[in-house]
């Protein structure tokens, strides 16, 4: 019998994936009537243990002898082609049936948020949480996206289509897919990034986040135009903030950004208002509305300032507003209050733009301030500063007295800086306090890289009242560990103190799951940082201040993405949970987050999440003493583990020589650049999470959201900690949650692909030990969570990722096929070099975008 999502999903998408035949394209049958065949082939003989070299030898040897060797190139390229419009057929096939096959009134929505709550009689406490709970969304600039956006446009146009079932439509846009380009010719620039998140802004979280608010005023019976909290659903936004390793972005691209973000709302605005205007042409009314939409026409499309600030839009409307309940019977005030409550939300600034940057570049950025300072006898110089201590350097910097915003730094990254801050001074001004407050320090390490930005900001946008939130970004296990005593370090400055009292004695603190899973492996970067949020919350709670946690969360669960809303229902009262922050990239913005119905039932899932973990969190849910304990020794244990293996001489040079690693510098989907130091040779601490993460999902090894799992499930069994570990699984949803997740990367995770390289001379042993631990760790997933298969508790997702990795493996072939031939070049080969580079290149696209949450 047909599950509700394989009949919705699997089976309209092979019906519907037919149609591909009939496209009047050259070569579509030939390829159309060939690609199974691979696929066919690939699934039995990598089950044999036979290399992807002599799958595709041996396909086209057997099916199209005649071929030239540049033949056979052109008709893996149409494979590649194929391929990538199956996934985007699939993305709308699964999209379209959202709402049918996901519980909209289910466990984490808002309708069973207030049912829950009123039923436990706690609808008075919920209300309170929600006046100041805040769940912010970070869109960040990360490269994981590799749908253009005028791709994205179609999708949304087809998966309309399917959803009404409409065969011409369908046709239509299978027709525009064929012909559409799904790859970037030239790299995007930092500005382009933030034009293609824009179309998420605009086309979805306008929609998604003022619906969310609506539903909630609707159950509790609140007046929608007295709502009060404009931040229960923020976005931030990094792409044109974030500089940290990314040359390009400059402070021009920030200004461009802040003005594209400001432009986008307004127009959405203009859209409203004429639609608005349509209905309201009542006596009075129709005057204001009529001119509101004028000044807003004059706004967007002459550049005209009619309105300094949304609060002068929001008066105009307002008087409306008593018009028509007075003198019209309230006729359509639903859909005035609805735009009302958009303008609250979204003010002049859409999202909101946060400033990032490496600590490394602050101290450079000092050693040139300090140096041209001392010219004019204002300051030590970098020399002399350097041999102070970091308390003396803290003391000496909170007692500069210069003027820096008019001075000239001849030192390009010193004077980038600057104007960075500046910037944000700027963009407060034209947009709003909300449009730029925020600057996280990334690889923060100390005390003073803090105070660093803190003076720097003071010097520069004024003493008084900084509207600033300095945030430190802590990622390294060694980070994680040493950031209890930073912190606690920083709230004894009474400088940094006075601060925080005119931020209503908030710290935003960030800390990053992606290098922390690359640094120590997946159990121990997750538990760390448990233990972090512990110890950061008792010091702030000490000092008489409470500490909102930025997650930096990536797509897959290597990366701390995959299911995360049970994390935060999960925490327990000693983790402050006043906010949820979080980053959103890449294929999780479009999966999660990329039409209206999806992204207003995430959205939901994790403000409940937030409302949860304190509103109706059972004291017997929380980990014990003896809970946390034994997570500690399955962390430690995970950790000596993952350790063995990265520093393994080989662990590089098989990143470098068998997976793609080194071709994402070529792909043209972002404009970071892969390594954060540029320079020959690959160093470990130069690697980016991302290219990490995904390189290993892309040989379908998956080594960051797994590996050391299995061997320390394994070492607490045999100490007689089985039990324990089972009935821990069971009634702690943390637990579960990240035990649950790593069997989500282990599902995606085939050592068929790579049999081969078990008798390697190079890389043999090496494989046979990361082969070891995927089977340990299965068994002993398995085993405590007590299941038959990966995922048995969750098959929708189950089903979506066998589909997904069925119609992924021919490209998973031609890629391995392409590294093999590189890796061995011959006299045979070598000819054909540049075809086998662009074949690895061509093939990531779409084995990403299958995953859809693997980088």
């Amino acid at each position: 019998m047909l599950t509700k999502y394989k009949e919705l999903t699997g089976t309209r998408f092979h019906i519907y994936n037919s149609l591909f035949l009939n496209l009047p394209f050259q070569n579509i049958l030939r390829t159309g009537t060939l690609l199974p065949l691979l696929q066919q082939e690939c699934a039995a003989e990598f089950e044999r243990g036979t290399s992807a070299s002599d799958i595709i030898e041996k396909f086209f040897s057997d099916y199209a002898p005649a071929l030239t060797p540049y033949e056979r190139f052109d008709t893996l390229f149409s494979f590649i082609q194929y391929v990538e419009r199956q996934i985007a057929l699939f993305d709308s096939v699964e999209d379209s049936a959202f709402e049918q096959v996901n519980d909209l009134k289910g466990k984490g929505t808002v309708s069973a948020l207030l049912l829950r709550a009123k039923y436990e009689d706690k609808v008075e406490e919920m209300k309170s949480r929600l006046r100041d709970f805040s769940l912010r969304l970070v869109l960040t600039a990360h490269p994981t996206q590799f749908y253009p956006g005028h791709v994205l446009g179609i999708l949304t146009d087809l998966e309309t289509a399917i959803r009404e079932n409409n065969l011409e439509s369908i046709n239509l846009l299978l027709s525009q897919l064929g012909k559409t380009a799904f790859i970037n010719q030239e790299k995007p620039t930092p500005y382009d990034e933030a034009v293609s998140l824009c179309w998420f802004l605009e086309n979805v979280f306008y929609v998604s986040i003022p619906k969310v608010v609506q539903s909630l005023t609707e159950g509790l019976q609140l007046d929608v135009s007295e709502w009060m909290n404009e931040r229960l659903a923020v976005v931030g936004f990094w792409p044109g903030g974030d500089r940290d390793g990314n040359p390009f972005v400059t402070t021009e691209i920030t200004f461009r950004v802040a003005a594209r973000l400001r432009e986008s709302v307004l127009k959405c605005y203009y859209r409203d208002i004429r639609q608005l205007r349509r209905r309201l042409t009542f006596r009075g009314v129709n005057k204001i509305i009529t001119e509101v939409e004028a000044n807003l026409f004059a706004m967007v499309f002459s550049n005209e300032k009619k309105y300094s600030r949304p609060e002068e839009i929001l008066q105009d409307l307002k008087k409306a507003r008593t018009l028509l309940i007075s003198e019209h019977n309230g006729l359509f005030l639903d859909r005035l209050d609805s735009f009302i409550l958009k303008l609250h939300l979204f003010g002049f600034h859409f999202a909101s733009l946060d400033i990032r940057q490496d600590s490394r570049k602050h101290d450079a950025a000092w050693a040139t301030i300090m140096n041209a300072l001392h010219l004019t006898g204002e300051a030590v110089s970098a020399e002399a500063y350097e041999h102070f201590t970091e308390s003396e350097k803290i003391d000496y910097l909170l007692n500069l007295k210069v003027d820096l915003s008019h001075r000239t730094i001849k030192d390009e990254l010193a004077d980038e800086t600057i104007q960075s801050i500046l910037a944000i001074r700027q963009i407060q001004h034209d947009n709003g306090k909300r449009a730029a407050h925020r600057y996280v320090i990334s690889n923060c390490q100390s005390v003073l890289h803090i105070i660093e930005v803190f003076v720097l900001s003071r010097l520069l946008i004024g003493q008084d009242h900084l509207e600033l939130d300095i945030i430190p970004l802590f990622e390294t296990i060694d980070d994680l560990a040493h950031a209890n005593g930073i912190m606690d370090k920083l709230y004894s400055i009474s400088a940094y103190r006075e601060h925080l009292t005119s931020r209503n004695n908030h710290q935003t603190i960030m800390l990053g799951f992606s290098d922390g899973t690359k640094d120590g492996g997946y159990l121990r970067a997750n538990w760390s940082i448990f233990r972090a949020k512990e110890s950061l919350t008792n010091i702030s709670r000490q000092h008489g201040l409470k500490a909102l946690f930025f997650d930096g969360r990536g797509g897959p669960p290597a990366r701390g993405g995959g299911n995360t809303h049970d994390f935060y229902a999960s925490l327990g009262d000693t983790i402050e949970h006043q906010e949820v922050q979080i980053t959103i990239q890449g294929q999780t913005i479009s999966s999660n987050f990329g039409r209206p119905a999806s992204s207003q039932y995430n959205l939901e899932q994790l403000l409940s999440s937030g409302i949860e973990g304190t509103v109706f969190f059972r004291t017997e849910d929380k980990l014990t003493q003896e809970n946390k304990s034994l997570l500690d020794n399955l962390a430690d244990e995970s950790y000596r583990c993952y350790l063995e293996l990265k520093n393994d001489a080989k662990f590089v040079p098989y990143l470098e020589k068998i997976t793609p690693l080194p071709f994402f510098g070529d792909t043209n989907i972002g404009s970071r650049p892969v390594k954060r130091n540029a320079g020959e040779g690959l160093k470990f601490s130069d690697l980016r999470a991302i290219p990490f993460v995904a390189s290993w999902a892309m040989v379908k090894q998956n080594i960051p959201g797994f590996y050391g799992v299995g061997t320390a499930l394994q070492k607490l069994c045999r100490q007689g900690h089985e039990g324990d570990l089972k009935k821990l699984y069971q009634h702690s949803l943390f637990f579960r949650t990240l035990l649950d997740n790593s069997m989500m990367s282990l599902a995606k995770t085939s050592y068929q692909v790579t049999t081969h390289l078990s008798d390697d001379p190079e890389f043999g042993e090496f494989w046979k030990k990361m082969h070891n631990e995927f089977i340990l760790s299965k068994e002993m997933l398995l085993k405590i969570a007590g299941m038959a298969e990966l995922m048995d508790n969750n098959p929708n997702i189950k089903e979506s990722v066998r589909l997904r990795e069925q119609i992924v493996l021919p490209l998973i072939a031609i890629q391995q096929y392409a590294l093999i031939n590189l890796r061995h070049l011959t006299k045979e080969n070598k000819p054909y070099e540049t075809r086998f580079r662009k074949l690895v290149i061509r093939c990531m696209f779409g084995i990403i975008n299958a995953a859809r949450n693997s980088a």
